[in-house]
């Protein structure tokens, strides 16, 4: 079972103003909708996101709510052409985007931004992928060889990428032979020892997979969390949790 990650989801408190924030900054499209009675889920990403690509999925729940950002997640990244970071993070300060940290701050290898809610934006350059399609998802571990002993065993992921500095480790990971446009799942480990706490404006990162019964079944005797089963979620999905409590949800898609 080796399913490339097929979204991220997080949380908004006013749906309208984030679908307004992505579609006019990042040219996201609706990719498809979920009206529930008490949620809806909005799936968003570019025009022409690639077959393995990752899309973002917004969920806002009905009524007045606020969510706590945690640290245990990170960040999106979204991608803009090699060349073009400069250009890109200026045209978003002239649309009125946050400015929170700009690419001379970064040492003009990237930029952030945040939308709305305060969820952190990456921006990367890279030669493959659609203009802001989602690069990775960035999570926090208390354990860098647990963490990736789970997405190795596990999901059988395997490292595309890593960066170790003085202080922190970044490891990025994805399935064997995914496309280089497929989205990665970056691990940050921090050697300090500290611990994290989860939050609630992230909510998971979605593994796509051909067969949600036998997937689940392949989980289960690796040892993985038994959160949420197929069954108890209609055979439509499941959830299972990874050494920190990230939430992964696997999904057969179409």
């Amino acid at each position: 079972m080796n399913g490339v990650l097929d979204h991220v989801m997080m949380r908004v408190e006013d749906l309208e103003e984030s679908l307004d924030w992505y579609q006019t900054h990042l040219n996201y499209e609706e990719k498809g909708r979920w009206e529930a009675e008490t949620f809806t889920n909005v799936y968003l990403g570019p025009e022409d996101v690639h077959d393995e690509g990752a899309v973002l999925e917004l969920t806002y729940n009905h009524g007045d709510h606020t969510y706590e950002m945690g640290d245990a997640w990170g960040h999106i990244a979204v991608r803009v052409p090699e060349g073009e970071l400069e250009a890109a993070y200026d045209q978003l300060m002239e649309d009125g985007v946050e400015d929170y940290r700009d690419p001379e701050s970064c040492g003009g290898r990237y930029a952030f931004v945040k939308d709305p809610d305060g969820h952190e934006i990456e921006i990367v350059q890279r030669d493959q992928g659609a203009k802001w399609s989602i690069d990775h998802t960035m999570i926090r571990v208390e354990d860098a060889d647990e963490a990736l002993g789970f997405w190795t065993r596990k999901f059988e992921y395997e490292h595309t990428g890593r960066w170790e500095a003085d202080t922190f480790s970044n490891y990025f990971l994805k399935p064997e032979d995914a496309a280089e446009e497929a989205m990665a799942i970056e691990l940050t480990y921090n050697y300090d020892e500290r611990t994290y706490t989860m939050g609630d404006a992230w909510g998971h990162v979605c593994v796509r997979v051909d067969d949600l019964d036998d997937a689940w079944e392949t989980l289960l005797t690796r040892e993985a969390v038994d959160y949420r089963d197929p069954e108890s979620c209609d055979h439509n999905y499941a959830f299972t949790k990874d050494q920190d409590g990230h939430e992964i949800e696997l999904l057969t898609r179409e």
